[in-house]
């Protein structure tokens, strides 16, 4: 308990520590949301990737499809990589940069107000960002509170309350460039975490071949495995249909979250794009695919500790009832990992709320004129205001976090993803295009709520996404245009002439 407590509080100090110190990065609007546009690769990849996988990856989605799926949960870290990850850089990471600075757009919702034109398109984006990132951030602190029960004894509503605390604290202080580096701290710490604690859990059932054996030897539900023999051992488990929908929501999903793409928008050059690309690959296969493999084996422990009174499967149990059987030294490693990834999610997600709800729908419409004091004040303000809201629904949650999450992810992502996407790379996208797509991937997810036509949320989600990039071209072709010398001089950022070193760019001679 001690060597756990001594964890905790060097990792809560170097926290607030560097908050204390990026408060020079944080004196005004472009410094606080964006860090100047000054950020280089390494903390750009970690901060995208530790805002991507917090407690609701390693204890919600871990266990909850680990356990359903098996081995073949892998498969959703792995997509998590090459999609969310890989691809995510490649198709958005420059094009982001280059016209949310020409558009002289800081959040999501100013993008879409400022490239389709519209105040009320971004007053709108502006009220479902901060609407649905409050369940997800609820998520976070349930799943990481599970842990903290675990290993400490404390709880729950304690721990809650503490981590908001402290999260806001440093956020405060700092602002994007605090929680950038301070995502690097905790991204080295969830690398090297990841790997001890499989190698750990895995040695507790005699090696990696023993587990999988046991895993192959666990009796087939046949309303599961339609009959299928050791299927929780198998290349793709007994599932796949559901399994993609898993993976198309927590791939492709991030692609249209406001708290994803906004790092985008603060990458230094051109150098930081490309490295920013392998590092974040890199780490998403370690993490997140480390962290579905590790859940994978969960039947393994299937006993009445993951169990409730009627003997259903309480899902956000199985990894907390994995990591009991570690050594003390081992959970306070883990804890320190679900820590730095839970408060990395956690500070992106009430930056991106406040200052969304600040510049997008205060600024100009509340209050007509604002100063930049006046600015940050109301983002330190509306930060604390949008944490006290979610530790209220963590407090009381309705449902599993892997639900809390796919209900958030479905909503935003099912009404960003393809205005933001086709808004990048075509001229044709229509204001009306926009709304149907906010219409489509709301409506979708939260009718899905109530009626229940799509029977998990997480494949309504991933259902939402898919709506969104076929209804938008279709809507567009219909509906009329923008002014061309308008979309003319947004996509004009991307013919400007650059000079580049030759040994980045062959010239035309060489090429022939």
């Amino acid at each position: 308990m001690i060597a756990k407590i001594i964890m905790l509080i060097l990792f809560f100090g170097s926290m607030i520590a560097v908050g204390l110190y990026s408060r020079k990065h944080a004196t005004n609007v472009d410094d606080f949301v964006l860090g100047g546009r000054g950020v280089g690769p390494w903390l750009t990849a970690f901060a995208y990737g530790t805002s991507y996988f917090s407690a609701v990856v390693f204890v919600g989605y871990a266990g909850q499809f680990g356990y359903k799926y098996g081995l073949s949960a892998t498969w959703i870290g792995l997509g998590n990589a090459l999609i969310g990850s890989l691809l995510a850089w490649v198709i958005l990471g420059r094009r982001t940069r280059i016209m949310s600075k020409h558009l002289k757009a800081k959040t999501m919702p100013d993008y879409f107000g400022k490239r389709y034109d519209s105040k009320a398109l971004r007053l709108a984006a502006s009220a479902i960002s901060f609407i649905f990132l409050i369940p997800y951030t609820a998520s976070v602190y349930n799943g990481l509170s599970r842990l903290f029960e675990m290993a400490f004894n404390i709880p729950y509503a304690v721990c809650v309350i503490v981590m908001a605390a402290l999260t806001c604290v440093y956020v405060i202080l700092g602002g994007y460039m605090a929680t950038a580096i301070n995502d690097f701290i905790q991204g080295i710490i969830m690398l090297f975490g990841i790997v001890a604690v499989i190698v750990a859990v895995l040695n507790g059932q005699g090696g990696f071949m023993e587990a999988v054996f046991k895993l192959s030897e666990i009796p087939s539900d046949v309303a599961i495995t339609q009959g299928q023999q050791g299927a929780f051992a198998s290349f793709f488990g007994p599932d796949p249909l559901n399994l993609l929908g898993v993976v198309i929501l927590t791939s492709l999903g991030t692609w249209g979250l406001p708290q994803m793409v906004h790092k985008f928008y603060a990458i230094k050059d051109e150098k930081a794009v490309k490295t920013g690309t392998i590092i974040s690959t890199i780490f998403a296969v370690v993490v997140s695919g480390g962290c579905y493999f590790l859940g994978g084996f969960g039947r393994l422990f299937d006993t009445d500790a993951i169990r409730n009174a009627e003997g259903g499967i309480i899902y956000d149990a199985i990894i907390p009832t994995m990591l009991n059987t570690l050594p003390d030294i081992l959970i306070g490693i883990v804890i320190v990992l679900v820590l730095s990834a839970s408060m990395s999610t956690l500070s992106s997600l009430v930056l991106t709320s406040s200052s969304t709800l600040t510049l997008d729908f205060i600024k100009g419409t509340v209050i007509k004129k604002m100063s930049d004091k006046q600015q940050l004040l109301w983002m330190r303000v509306l930060l604390v205001f949008f944490v006290v809201i979610s530790v209220v629904l963590a407090l009381d949650p309705p449902t599993f976090i892997a639900q809390l999450m796919g209900i958030s992810w479905g909503a935003l992502a099912g009404a960003f993803l393809a205005p933001f996407l086709y808004g990048l790379y075509w001229k044709g996208v229509t204001k009306a295009a926009v709304w149907a797509s906010f219409i489509t991937g709301v409506g979708i997810t939260v009718l899905n709520m109530f009626i229940k036509f799509i029977a998990s949320p997480i494949n309504a989600g991933a259902a939402a996404m898919v709506a969104g990039l076929i209804v938008v071209p279709i809507v567009s072709l219909i509906t009329p245009k923008m002014k061309k010398e308008d979309t003319d001089k947004i996509f004009a950022c991307y013919e400007e002439k650059v000079t580049v070193e030759k040994k980045l760019v062959l010239t035309k001679e060489e090429q022939e």
